[in-house]
C-alpha cells in the first residue's frame, strides 16, 4: 500500500465528513490522533468542540440555533487509563463503559450498529490507542450498512502493532458528497504523519474545505511517559 499525503486526501474531497486519523510522529516520539467534523445543514455547523475532562465533547456554539441534538452532541474523545478513544458518536461511551468492564474494542462495538439518520446511514468509525509503558499500539472499526441496505451491518475492525514512524491511518464516514451520502468503502488510507503538533494540526485544518469543516482536535501522545499535548480548532468563534 502507498503512502498517501493527508493534505491531498482532504483537499480532493470536498466532503469527507466525519474522520478519524491515527498514527504515529515522525520521530518516534509520540502516538498522534487527530478527529475532525463538518456539516452540511445549520444544525451540523452549529457546533465547536471544548474540553471535557481528559477528552472532548461537543456543544452547540448558538444554543439558540439547536434543532436537534441527537448524533451531533457527544464525547468524541474519552481516555480510560492508558487507552485513548475517539470516534464519530456516542459509541465513544459505549466503548468506555463495556472495555471498563473487561471487554474488547470489538465486543464493545458489537451492541452497536451504523447511525439510524436514513437514506444516509452514516458509519459509525472508532479507534482506540494503547499507549503505556514504552509501547503503542492502536484499532480502528467501522459499522456500516450493507451497501446503503440497513437491513444488514457489515463490521471491520483493523488493528496496527508497532506503528512505524511517520505513518498513521485515515479514516472517515463519506467517500465524498451526494444524496444519500456515499459511505466510505475499504481499509483505512495509509498517510504519513509529519510534524510537530501544531504544524500537524495546522496541515490538516488548512486542507479541509472551507465551507463545510466545522472542528478539528488534535493529540500528541508522549509514548515514553504518556503526558500529552492537544490542540482544538474551531470555525465557530
Amino acid at each position: 500500500m502507498n503512502t498517501l499525503s493527508l493534505e491531498t486526501e482532504l483537499k480532493g474531497n470536498s466532503y469527507p465528513g466525519r474522520g478519524i486519523v491515527i498514527g504515529k510522529s515522525k520521530d518516534g516520539n509520540y502516538a498522534v490522533t487527530a478527529y475532525f467534523i463538518m456539516g452540511r445543514s445549520e444544525n451540523s455547523r452549529n457546533r465547536i468542540f471544548v474540553e471535557d475532562g481528559e477528552g472532548i465533547r461537543t456543544q452547540a456554539y448558538d444554543p439558540s440555533k439547536l434543532s436537534d441534538p441527537s448524533l451531533i452532541i457527544y464525547a468524541p474523545v474519552r481516555v480510560l487509563g492508558n487507552k485513548t478513544i475517539v470516534t464519530n458518536g456516542d459509541q465513544t461511551d459505549t466503548i468506555y463503559e463495556l472495555m471498563d468492564k473487561q471487554q474488547t474494542f470489538e465486543q464493545s462495538l458489537r451492541t452497536r450498529e451504523f447511525e439510524p439518520d436514513a437514506p444516509n446511514y452514516t458509519p459509525r468509525i472508532s479507534g482506540i490507542m494503547h499507549v503505556g509503558h514504552g509501547s503503542y499500539n492502536y484499532a480502528m472499526s467501522i459499522l456500516k450498512s450493507s451497501n446503503g441496505n440497513p437491513k444488514s451491518c457489515s463490521r471491520y475492525t483493523f488493528a496496527y502493532e508497532n506503528p512505524l514512524d511517520g505513518e498513521g491511518h485515515f479514516i472517515h464516514t463519506y467517500m465524498g458528497d451526494g444524496n444519500p451520502l456515499p459511505s466510505f468503502e475499504g481499509e483505512p488510507k495509509l498517510v504519513g504523519v509529519d510534524g510537530n503538533i501544531d504544524e500537524f494540526a495546522d496541515k490538516i485544518w488548512n486542507s479541509l474545505n472551507e465551507d463545510n469543516k466545522v472542528s478539528l482536535f488534535v493529540r500528541y501522545i508522549d509514548i515514553k511517559s504518556g503526558g500529552y499535548e492537544s490542540r482544538i480548532y474551531n470555525k465557530n468563534k
